[in-house]
């Protein structure tokens, strides 16, 4: 069984907020072969305080003694309004906030702390090599530990993070790096072992409605909860993305922990944009060490194993198994 902390930003009931996160929780709960021990969230996709909200919800409708922290409220040095503005009122601009009606929201429900930081390099620094960190949100929280706990980046097995984008049409950057840079900046050259999951992969997914009916077909309150909230979400990004359903980036970090079958990865040089301009934020790769006569230095960039391409049936299929497992 793998030891396992996911660090996210969920908005799973909460109108116009991405789903993924919540879905990723409910993978990693349904499945015997990963031991949830801590959840932290980070000011993402939602503000920091409704992730964890919507994360110590779930616990408590599931009856887990599970610690939800939630951490960092914004990034290193990013001013977080642009961010906000954009996040939290694009459903309302867009005028789809009646996709969500009827769908219950989240209780408001306390967190087990408001120290995601300390949570979580204490666990991983007083577990050494037995714990894989689950990054899934910006990696504020991420770098606040490690800066807080030296050692951390020697103690953890594993950061698989869900996050950059490289080659895709019309995304400059992620919301996971661009939120925080710097933070990504640092986790990414901190020397731990890391798996990165970038945009460019997980857009290969798909989750359609129909999938969803069928994955979550069994009567259990973890499987209503992903059927219920991301019903909004997969008619959301068919209307605004143009997509047969929606993509579940989170969810494949989690299932390449049960099966690295679902997806293949390379060893790149990985880094970040940080100045200032419109490609702040920005992540880049490249695979063989670059000529020094160009000008640009040959170990430029963190070794990171990135994931390239997915089978998104496989991706279901695990998914379809965690939740069967719930009969029992």
């Amino acid at each position: 069984m793998k030891r396992i902390i996911i660090d996210c930003d969920p908005g799973n009931g909460i109108a116009g907020a991405n789903t993924d996160d919540g879905l990723a929780i409910a993978l990693a709960l349904a499945s015997p072969m990963l031991s949830l021990e801590l959840i932290t969230t980070v000011a993402g996709n939602t503000p920091c305080e409704t992730g964890a909200q919507v994360a110590k919800d779930l616990i408590v409708r599931l009856g887990l003694d599970i610690p939800v922290v939630q951490g960092a409220t914004q990034a290193l040095q990013e001013d977080p309004a642009p961010w906000r503005e954009t996040l939290d009122k694009r459903v309302e601009k867009l005028e789809l906030v009646k996709l969500w009606q009827g769908v219950r929201q989240p209780d408001a429900v306390m967190a087990d702390g408001d120290d995601a930081a300390e949570a979580m390099g204490k666990l991983i620094c007083d577990n050494p090599g037995e714990i894989t960190l689950v990054a899934i949100g910006p990696l504020t929280n991420v770098a606040l530990a490690m800066q807080r706990y030296p050692a951390m980046a020697e103690s953890v097995a594993e950061i698989v993070i869900m996050g950059g984008v490289f080659a895709l049409d019309d995304y400059i950057k992620d919301t996971n790096f661009g939120v925080d840079p710097e933070a990504a900046h640092y986790v990414l050259h901190s020397g731990a072992t890391l798996t990165l999951v970038p945009m460019d992969v997980t857009t290969q997914t798909l989750l359609t409605q129909q999938d969803l009916t069928r994955l979550t077909d069994i009567d259990h309150p973890l499987t209503q909860f992903v059927r219920e909230t991301l019903r909004p979400w997969i008619d959301y990004s068919m209307r605004t993305r143009r997509l047969p359903g929606c993509w579940i980036h989170d969810a494949l970090v989690v299932a390449w922990l049960l099966n690295q079958r679902v997806a293949y990865g390379i060893d790149y040089r990985v880094d970040i944009e940080l100045r200032e301009g419109a490609t702040r934020g920005k992540s880049w790769r490249y695979r063989q060490p670059l000529r020094v006569d160009v000008g640009i230095p040959a170990h430029c960039g963190a070794l990171v194993h990135v994931l390239h391409s997915v089978d998104n049936d496989v991706l279901l299929a695990i998914i379809q198994k965690a939740f069967a497992s719930l009969k029992n």
